[in-house]
């Protein structure tokens, strides 16, 4: 065998290690990326029961929604008065009772 011959044969063998090595390492991946999503499932193939929920949805609206409008309420207010205390916006009084 000539020696370019034995050369292609030896970076063959090297291109088809690295390739090997690499589908390995992909199938390792692959294979725990299952693991995390299979947190569903017990190891026997099993579902798991569904886990218990407390449910307050009501209360939490009312818990977020009150003090919205209250904080709301009082940046709005705050900013009113400041507009009108710098005269950049004065609301006009309208005298159509006088008619």
């Amino acid at each position: 065998m000539s020696p370019k011959g034995l050369l292609s044969m030896r970076a063959t063998a090297a291109i088809a290690t690295a390739t090997f090595r690499k589908m390995l390492i992909y199938s390792n991946a692959a294979n725990n990326c299952k693991n995390i999503h299979s947190a569903a499932h017990f190891r026997s193939g099993a579902v798991k029961p569904k886990p218990e929920e407390t449910n307050f949805a009501l209360g939490r609206i009312i818990c977020t929604v009150i003090p919205g409008l209250f904080v709301g309420a009082a940046i709005s207010k705050t900013v009113a008065n400041f507009l009108e205390e710098n005269d950049l916006f004065v609301p006009e009084d309208d005298d159509d009772d006088d008619d």
